[in-house]
């Protein structure tokens, strides 16, 4: 059988595709802004315990643009209405670089839609040291080769990145490029209301990861994230020799530390 199934369904006004595998309770997972990798070494590990819902986010992939959302707090809101809509809430939720920034506005908008959290290097919040990757202005192999701290003692990254990239592949960053640059050019990546909206989020386990030598979003933002998260007890775990993809980078420290938190 295979591990994971993808199709189109109607939620919150609009199609939305969803790759879904796994067995167990729901856990939503938010893909970063180049979209979704494909079902890597983490994917499978966890569908062990969870089904994994994986919603394409709008403009990418089979999901059409929704043009009225025009930043990542409205793409937050509409996820919200979309989770209503599947009725799976609520659901453990862990986000990827702009998907970790759209899990903290979904929590801000609704922490009851939750269960748990994780935030991997989470965009969203303007580090104090440091600056957020303009990833928009340098061609997707340059922001790819940026995310790693080291590719060749990453395999996944080679699955993933290397080699001539296909014109589907090419076509599929340019679309994912496009949309978030719209959704996120101004202020770049971040939005200045997120960490004084943080605090108003209590009773929801969360857990931060980051890698220590991320070049896309400085781990500096780490701590503003466990800060304006006090009242969730967040965990913060920093990978030392690791940038912004933890859960290639880092696989196996990865997987234990996500399933023993989402147990």
């Amino acid at each position: 059988m295979a591990e994971w199934t993808e199709e189109v369904t109607q939620v919150a006004g609009s199609n939305l595709a969803i790759v879904k595998g796994g067995q167990g309770k729901p856990l939503l997972v938010l893909h970063e802004e180049l979209g979704h990798p494909g079902w890597l070494s983490w994917h499978a590990a966890l569908a062990k315990d969870h089904t994994l819902i994986i919603p394409i986010q709008p403009g990418l992939g089979k999901s059409p643009k929704i043009d009225w959302i025009r930043n990542i707090h409205e793409l937050a809101l509409w996820y919200s209405w979309a989770v209503r809509d599947l009725n799976v809430a609520p659901l453990d939720v862990i986000g990827f670089s702009v998907g970790g920034w759209v899990a903290a506005e979904m929590a801000t908008a609704n922490s009851k839609q939750f269960r748990k959290m994780v935030l991997v290097a989470p965009a969203g919040i303007k580090p104090p040291d440091g600056e957020i990757m303009d990833c928009f202005s340098v061609t997707a192999r340059t922001s790819l080769n940026a995310s790693v701290y080291d590719a060749e003692a990453t395999p996944e990254f080679a699955k993933l990145y290397g080699g001539e990239r296909t014109p589907e592949q090419f076509e599929a960053f340019e679309d994912a490029r496009t949309e978030n640059a719209r959704l996120t050019w101004e202020p770049i990546m971040n939005n200045p209301s997120l960490e004084h909206l943080l605090p108003g989020i209590s009773g929801l386990p969360t857990q931060i990861i980051w890698g220590r030598e991320d070049a896309v979003v400085p781990v500096s933002a780490a701590e503003c994230f466990r800060k304006g998260l006090s009242k969730t007890e967040a965990k913060l775990t920093i990978f030392d020799q690791c940038g912004h993809r933890p859960e290639i980078e880092k696989s196996a420290e990865f997987i234990k530390l996500v399933r023993e938190f989402l147990a």
